[in-house]
């Protein structure tokens, strides 16, 4: 017969293991992504900040290490090096000339579908015919931004010729150089465009109105990194998706522009220009599908620039498996 100490002894065993196997259990340990990006106040970040507040990468085991380079080439150089896994605003521009000179990377999503630039000019000038003989502030004699300023102002009459350029790759740079009176105009982008209307300077008009069907940013990763982790990928794609469908819900304004504020530090009344400015053109792709169509009007851009050769293909930036395409 079983003595009574050895029974209590098999009992504190017994509901020790009990104990165990009701404790909390630890979480996995999440996936961590190494991103790329240029500027904390970019406003093609927004998606970005809306799934680490609302804890969208969290839900999906993702754990999103942020890292800033100080230019858009810079980034994509890293992101070629395999210093970044995954660059979520770059310019559509590098990529593709990166890509062609034979960089492992590729175009996963583009993210916004058209180019948010403005041409700001001093108060005096009301339209862009009254550019003639003066002085523009574009990216560079080769950027996309000289592309961007040409199709506007060609169907105003102007030609290449007709005024004088100087060149800047910042934005920012270009802004001061505007407010400074050291050039006449200068393309702007958001939420630097709206500093300038602020300030007194005219909005001689939109690079969309002229562009419509030309992205201006996507999300670029490292092919070799993207292929040994293609489940990391698609949920970092599936928290965009799911990002992006939340800013297009107007009812979200207010609390998408604090997140912007908190992040980026720019002032409130701008950063709630910048969302509508955004959401009322649509500029951010919805649907999560890249457009041949309109990638290749990014190619076809760079063409015109000489940066890459006739025979080069769409297809070479795309991931296959991953990206997902529409024509």
């Amino acid at each position: 017969m079983m003595g009574r100490e050895t029974l209590k002894r098999m009992l504190v065993v017994l509901w020790a293991g009990v104990a165990v196997s009701l404790a909390p259990q630890p979480a996995p340990a999440a996936d961590t992504v190494l991103v790329g990006s240029v500027d904390p106040s970019s406003a093609n970040l927004w998606p970005l900040y809306i799934g680490r507040k609302l804890g969208y990468f969290d839900a999906a085991g993702l754990n999103i290490d942020l890292i800033f380079a100080p230019s858009n080439a810079a980034v994509v150089q890293q992101l070629a090096a395999g210093s970044y896994d995954i660059a979520p605003s770059a310019g559509m521009v590098d990529p593709v000339r990166a890509i062609e000179k034979g960089a492992s990377e590729a175009i996963v999503r583009i993210v916004i579908q058209a180019p948010p630039y403005a041409l700001l000019a001093k108060p005096a000038i009301k339209t862009m015919r009254d550019l003639k003989g003066k002085t523009i502030m574009l990216g560079g004699a080769k950027d996309i931004t000289r592309i961007f300023a040409e199709r506007m102002l060609a169907p105003n009459g102007l030609k290449a010729g007709d005024y004088d350029m100087l060149f800047a790759g910042a934005t920012s740079a270009r802004f001061a150089a505007l407010q400074s009176g050291a050039v006449d105009a200068a393309i702007l982008t958001v939420p630097f465009n709206f500093y300038a209307e602020t300030a007194g300077f005219s909005n001689l008009g939109f690079t969309f109105d002229y562009l419509p069907d030309m992205p201006f940013a996507g999300i670029a990763v490292n092919r070799t990194w993207a292929s040994a982790n293609p489940g990391r990928v698609v949920k970092f794609l599936d928290v965009y998706n799911k990002s992006i469908a939340w800013f297009r819900d107007g009812s979200h304004r207010d609390e998408a522009v604090r997140m912007m504020v908190e992040t980026s530090k720019l002032d409130p009344a701008d950063v709630g220009k910048a969302y509508d400015f955004l959401h009322d053109k649509n500029l951010f792709e919805p649907t999560g599908k890249v457009s041949t169509a309109k990638v290749r009007t990014v190619v076809d851009a760079l063409r015109e620039l000489g940066d890459i050769p006739a025979d080069f293909s769409v297809d070479r930036l795309l991931l296959p498996g991953i990206t997902q395409t529409t024509d």
